[in-house]
């Protein structure tokens, strides 16, 4: 089962599943904690077409295409519900994809490594490159996101990474999501590196521009259905700030972090006006 929407009213995501049913295309309906109804896919081949035919569903329902299953939606006096919870794991790949799922993986595992005393090896190989004569060392410049220096460290920045990598890599594929890792990878941990030193490693850098570019499209570009809840960018701003501030005790990579937000918001201006404008009507 893939999961596609969330709606709150359960007749809306009815006659969205009646809709489809008509063109052969099974969805399953689940309820999921707050009362809010989930709308599942059975078949993955069908992925793309579901989630675009969702948009345009929300966007005009009063089309006369969709008034037949409204109707036998209002009609229903019962409806099957699944109630299964899904297993960490299907919950996972639901929400990513193979690069997102990839990324996660590599961190955990190397730091089990880590927390196994690994950690002066791990650290030699994946660091920023010192420009001592591991200039040409092409991985470092990516591989220091990969390096977490505890488990609230590790899991912040998976959790993050999960939620947003994974929203940008169902919508947008895996493609868009590895251009985006690798160059804010980069771009960060050069900024983090001109200010001080190699000792810094996560990725949190990432995550900001990932936060920036779904930020700065759905702003953009709000056609294309990608776009980031204003919490989640008001708690990630406040976020950097105080780690600007210095008051929170830890040390934070405060410009990778900022320079990686200025990398995803940068992508997405990109992307919205040069390499796929938005066609403005006459």
């Amino acid at each position: 089962m893939l999961r596609i929407a969330v709606h709150d009213d359960p007749m809306i995501a009815l006659a969205f599943i009646d809709y489809m049913a008509m063109r052969g295309i099974e969805l399953v309906l689940a309820v999921e904690p707050g009362d809010h109804f989930v709308i599942f896919l059975a078949d993955q081949r069908y992925q793309a077409d579901t989630e675009s035919e969702w948009q345009q569903f929300l966007s005009h329902p009063g089309d006369p295409k969709y008034r037949a299953a409204f109707e036998q939606a209002a009609q229903r006096k019962t409806f099957k519900v699944w109630y299964n919870s899904p297993s960490l794991l299907s919950m996972l790949k639901q929400g990513a994809g193979p690069v997102s799922l990839s990324v996660m993986i590599v961190a955990i595992a190397i730091y089990i490594g880590w927390i196994f005393g690994w950690q002066r090896f791990l650290f030699d190989w994946l660091h920023f490159p010192l420009m001592q004569g591991d200039t040409w060392e092409l991985w470092r410049y990516v591989s220091h996101s990969l390096l977490h220096f505890s488990l609230l460290h590790l899991v912040f920045n998976c959790l993050w990474w999960w939620i947003l990598g994974g929203q940008l890599e169902r919508h947008s594929g895996s493609g868009k999501l590895l251009e985006i890792f690798l160059l804010s990878a980069l771009v960060s941990g050069l900024a983090q590196f001109w200010v001080g030193g190699p000792n810094f490693g996560g990725l949190s850098g990432v995550v900001y521009a990932l936060m920036g570019y779904l930020w700065w499209l759905g702003w953009l570009a709000p056609s294309r259905g990608l776009n980031i809840p204003n919490g989640i960018v008001v708690f990630m701003l406040v976020w950097l700030i105080l780690g600007f501030a210095d008051i929170l005790g830890i040390k934070i990579a405060n410009m990778a972090h900022l320079f990686g937000l200025v990398t995803g918001c940068f992508l997405a201006f990109v992307d919205a006006r040069l390499r796929h404008p938005e066609k403005k009507a006459h």
